[in-house]
């Protein structure tokens, strides 16, 4: 059983907080604690189900002021889903800036809601993408690199929030020592959370590191069974650029047979008991 070292939610928030702490529009959030923030009134939850109904319409017009007028009011998710579309220019032109603000309005608020609240993943969603922007910065913005924050941010939203996406992000920071300490060891823990909850680069990342032993003690088995696990998944949602398939290939072509038999049956056994898990996965 792999353990995650222990993280003080409350005592990371307030961390988190005075280390954000930015000025001009892109400020950063604030964590009162224990503060208990009311999502939405009847009339705003219904304007976001128009302005969302709208932008799957294709009607982004509407849309846009359907959400705008939610996010105004505090609603979480159009916040949330107004900075997705600024950060990939969804229907907007794209402003990184603008996407953070959104972002930052709902870990400003939010940040301490239950972690199986309903709006819980697009709270935690924010906080990894306030951390990604982080390690690289935004352009003629207050908004500079900082990886150390980023790291910071990454671990909240593992840790607290438990998020798949987070705590990938995460191992790839200890595994490569950015914005902290280097420990593959830790790295390989937190992949392999994220790798149990279906995330697919988790998986993959994990299954090297077990099969090639890199700085882990190996196990080839377990390696080529994430490896296959990841290969599946991504397949099965079209996320495979070739890295993962390449990543497979070349453990495959080292194992011998009994190894390839055993990992192969492990990784349809895995996927079959948690097919929940990788529909879900598949979702996001």
């Amino acid at each position: 059983m792999v353990k995650v070292e222990r993280v003080h939610i409350l005592g990371l928030a307030s961390a988190v907080a005075a280390t954000l702490a930015l000025s001009g529009p892109a400020a950063a959030f604030d964590v009162a604690p224990n503060r208990a923030v009311p999502c939405c009134d009847v009339s705003t939850e219904e304007v976001f189900r128009e302005g969302t109904r709208a932008y799957y319409a294709g009607d982004t017009a509407t849309a846009l002021d359907g959400l705008q007028i939610a996010a105004e009011k505090g609603h979480p998710a159009a916040q949330w889903k107004l900075g997705r579309m600024y950060a990939a220019g969804d229907g907007v032109a794209e402003d990184d800036l603008k996407a953070f603000e959104y972002f930052n309005q709902i870990v400003a608020v939010h940040a301490e809601d239950s972690p199986t609240s309903p709006q819980a993943p697009f709270i935690a969603n924010a906080f990894v993408e306030i951390g990604s922007y982080y390690l690289t910065g935004i352009a003629n913005s207050g908004v500079e690199p900082n990886v150390g924050r980023a790291r910071e941010i990454f671990t909240y939203a593992a840790s607290y929030f438990g998020d798949a996406l987070a705590q990938t992000k995460l191992g790839d920071m200890y595994f490569a020592g950015v914005g902290g300490e280097r420990d593959p060891r830790q790295a390989a823990r937190w992949f392999l959370l994220a790798a149990r909850k279906g995330q697919v680069e988790a998986q993959a990342r994990l299954g090297q590191m077990l099969f090639f032993g890199e700085e882990i003690e190996p196990n080839p088995v377990h390696g080529l069974m994430w490896l296959t696990i990841a290969l599946k998944s991504a397949q099965t949602t079209g996320r495979d650029d070739g890295t993962i398939r390449a990543a497979h290939e070349q453990a495959f072509s080292l194992a011998n047979e009994d190894l390839r038999r055993k990992a192969t049956q492990l990784a349809d056994q895995w996927l079959q008991d948690n097919a929940s898990v990788v529909a879900t996965a598949a979702g996001n």
